[in-house]
């Protein structure tokens, strides 16, 4: 992630959980031993700017950088030869590297720091959230937001989209708490009956021990949350900060600086008080009802 706030529409190249964590431990080790931005540069024969966007993962890990560096580091070898083997790992396509025909590459960002955290929370004022959303409600949804594709094209967003969702069965499968508005069960998407099915999904997941429904009910007023749909990401990796990723209408901003996500934690805290469990459920099943 760049620093502070950053724009991922433009990138290149979307980095993966772990190349994250080994530029943020490529730069605690420099800084560990003392070596400058520049130093670094020179002993690469590259840019200062080269060391920092290998540090921010915004570039790929190339082994023989790697290697250098850490020889001037004055790392031994087997931390060397470790480090490498890792790199290597790293720059090797994730599973969704398949769908990139479909994906655009600010949002394969997305799917890396979802497969890789321990917990999301979300905030939905418009759709069901992607991860519980069933085959008929996703396609009818991405069928809304890619009007010009053809059938082909959406059956392989919606394969995507149901494919992401198979990290909520792992066995360390992370902490899911959606934060959702009511309004999102009053938007028909593709009729009645795929709404039912849809709500039947949600009822069923929020009885999982490691998923939490809220739905924020249209008596709860203005509120603080009441903007852009986002996704906050924990991990277990000390290396990494926590991630907000909020969505623009021709992109998204991951941000990474403590203040715009402690605001956005806290406006998810905030929301989740205006609702409970049993209210939650209660209007899940009324609507359902509605839909009957």
């Amino acid at each position: 992630m760049s620093e502070g706030r950053s724009s991922a529409a433009g990138t290149n190249s979307a980095p993966t959980v772990l190349r994250m964590i080994l530029g943020r431990r490529l730069q605690e080790r420099r800084q560990d031993a003392g070596v400058s931005l520049d130093d670094a540069a020179r002993a690469l024969r590259v840019t200062s700017l080269t060391i920092r966007r290998l540090e921010k993962a915004e570039v790929a890990l190339k082994p023989l950088y790697v290697e250098k560096l850490l020889e001037t580091y004055g790392a031994d070898r087997q931390e060397i030869d470790e480090f490498v083997e890792y790199a290597e790992r790293a720059n090797e396509p994730g599973w969704w590297h398949t769908y990139r025909d479909v994906l655009p590459t600010w949002f394969s960002a997305y799917v890396s720091l979802e497969t890789g955290a321990k917990t999301l929370r979300t905030y939905e004022p418009h759709y069901v959230t992607g991860l519980l959303q069933t085959r008929r409600y996703a396609r009818e949804v991405l069928s809304g937001g890619f009007p010009n594709e053809g059938n082909e094209e959406l059956d392989r967003r919606v394969d995507l989209r149901l494919r992401r969702q198979s990290l909520l069965e792992r066995p360390d499968a992370p902490t899911l708490w959606v934060v959702m508005e009511e309004a999102v069960l009053h938007r028909v998407v593709g009729g009645p009956e795929v709404m039912r099915e849809q709500i039947d999904r949600l009822l069923e997941v929020s009885e999982l021990e490691h998923i939490s429904v809220d739905v924020v009910p249209f008596t709860a007023g203005a509120h603080v949350g009441a903007c852009a749909p986002f996704t906050y990401f924990r991990f277990e990796e000390r290396e990494l900060p926590d991630i907000v990723y909020t969505e623009v209408l021709s992109g998204a901003m991951y941000l990474d600086q403590r203040s715009d996500v402690v605001a956005h934690l806290e406006a998810h805290s905030r929301m989740s008080l205006l609702t409970s469990d049993a209210h939650s459920r209660a209007l899940l099943n009324r609507m359902r009802k509605e839909y009957s």
